[in-house]
């Protein structure tokens, strides 16, 4: 590639892409999109050099560009890259450092190139090893773009361009607390975990009923697109025992919420104290190098050889994609960046319970380490979304310099999952203007503006919150200046060095 070549303009890139690229792949913030050229840690820099804040990248896991995941790709890449039939060390060295990072009795690795393709093959290891089809899925969930993955994403299937749901698909409700069908507000949370279990098991119960049994459970270990939404204490260990009772395994989702982002385990599902059957992992794993893996039992293993048709996926386990992963987490391991996401997680997340308390738009404030969500809505008593409120929010911070994205059924819900470098410094720049962005809300004026951020999430067909879309909040813009040496937003010093001089209006 010609790195002296001339860049194109925005307005060039999206002709092009208008006439190359699928319609259906989308963009963020389409009403006015971002070109960016290049990214370090938790900053992304655009072509006009203006650094922006990433708050909601999950793949660049330990930081963009990291140096020892560079050097550890270029490195392998210019000995060798060949497929998983030769004999070599990283494979090895990787499915033996991963797997330690697990609790026994899961042991056995295959390693493939996306989320979509680890579950995939962990519905073909549970159906081989159970010899039953049927799978239960929580409500709102998403678990790949595959055609199989498809099939058992209510996010994806119960939402404009979707079939609907297949008779061997069966559909929990989704635990959340807040706005599910089971609430903090009238249950404790030991009620509530035994409740959404018993709805597991109420599903299992009509799917015998009709002859049909279970082949697995789904769930990702912390509802990622559903909202970010954090399961109740108990509840997989209750869920998973009906499960198993009734001959099914038990699949925790790990793509979006692994790799020590909870900070006080590696693995989100630790925090149930609980032990899947099968564990896919993927979008962390090689910090935006395609790489995922299936963990899984030798029992399972077993079972999924002893059909007689080998495995082999050409690109799953080469030995750069391999380099990769081993240096993903010895970077997570050596930097400490469980202990970060710990920390600045917690202090992110009680800025934003102080602002709650502040602003009646933030209906729920929820998180784990890395992974926060804050839902806002029109009235703290009935629920009602703030969606566009919430598109609004997102459109001022990325004016401001800093990308979030919102989801949930509702699409009311602002993610936080940034890199796991992710500093104080970082959270007091975001709570700030996130402080500065709903005051303007709350004192109106101006039209708001729906940014078209391009989330994969939907407006389900049956919900009200269609019309919320085209709601008009009055929102009084005020501007940022970028000085030379500091920022200052509305006279008031953030301490972060910008790159640009910028007027935002």
């Amino acid at each position: 590639m010609d790195t002296d070549r001339t860049l194109l303009h925005k307005d060039e890139i999206v002709k092009i892409r208008n006439r190359h690229i699928g319609e259906s792949c989308k963009l963020f913030f389409r009403s006015d999109p971002v070109k960016i050229i290049r990214a370090l840690g938790q900053y992304m820099y655009d072509e006009s050099g203006n650094e922006y804040l990433d708050c909601i990248n999950n793949v660049a896991h330990v930081g963009h560009c990291h140096p020892a995941v560079v050097k550890a790709g270029t490195e392998q890449m210019s000995l060798l890259n060949t497929n998983s039939r030769f004999l070599h060390d990283n494979i090895v060295l990787l499915a033996q450092k991963l797997t330690e990072t697990f609790p026994s009795p899961l042991s056995v690795c295959y390693f493939v190139n996306s989320g979509s393709e680890a579950n995939d093959l962990a519905l073909r290891l549970a159906r081989q090893y159970t010899k039953n089809y049927d799978v239960i899925v929580l409500d709102h969930a998403y678990h790949g773009h595959l055609t199989s993955l498809i099939d058992i994403s209510p996010y994806k299937f119960n939402c404009p361009g979707g079939e609907g749901k297949k008779e061997w698909v069966h559909i929990a409700s989704n635990p959340d607390v807040y706005r599910g069908k089971y609430r903090d507000v009238d249950l404790s949370l030991e009620e509530l975990s035994q409740l959404y279990a018993d709805d597991v098991k109420q599903q299992i119960d009509e799917a015998e009923k009709k002859g049909r049994k279970i082949g697995a459970f789904i769930a990702e270990s912390l509802q990622s697109c559903a909202g970010q939404v954090i399961h109740p204490p108990g509840y997989f260990n209750k869920a998973w025992k009906y499960v198993r009772e009734a001959g099914g395994l038990c699949i925790a989702d790990e793509v979006q919420v692994g790799f020590g982002r909870v900070g006080h385990h590696m693995w989100a599902f630790q925090l149930q104290d609980a032990v899947p059957d099968i564990v896919t992992v993927g979008k962390p794993f090689g910090n935006g190098h395609p790489i995922s893996a299936v963990i899984t039992t030798q029992a399972i293993a077993r079972s999924f050889a002893q059909t007689g048709m080998e495995y082999f996926n050409t690109f799953g386990g080469n030995p750069v994609s391999c380099a990769i992963g081993l240096a993903v987490l010895e970077v997570i391991e050596k930097e400490n960046l469980r202990g970060n996401a710990l920390q600045v997680g917690e202090y992110m997340l009680q800025g934003m319970k102080e602002l709650q308390q502040k602003h009646l738009i933030i209906g729920d404030v929820r998180g784990v380490g890395m992974f926060i969500g804050v839902e806002l809505v029109k009235d703290r008593n009935t629920k009602q979304p703030a969606t566009a409120e919430a598109q609004h929010v997102i459109y001022r911070m990325k004016e401001n310099y800093i990308l979030l994205s919102a989801d949930g059924p509702h699409r009311n819900v602002l993610k936080f999952k940034p890199p796991m470098v992710f500093t104080i410094k970082n959270a007091d720049r975001l709570l700030h203007q996130l402080d500065l962005v709903l005051s303007e809300i709350a004192m109106g004026s101006d039209e708001l503006k729906d940014p078209g951020v391009g989330s994969a999430s939907c407006v389900p067909k049956c919900t009200e919150s269609q019309s919320h879309q085209n709601d008009i909040v009055k929102v009084l813009i005020k501007g940022e200046v970028k000085v030379s040496n500091e920022v200052k937003v509305n006279g008031t010093d953030t301490g972060e060095p910008p790159n640009k001089v910028q007027k935002v209006v």
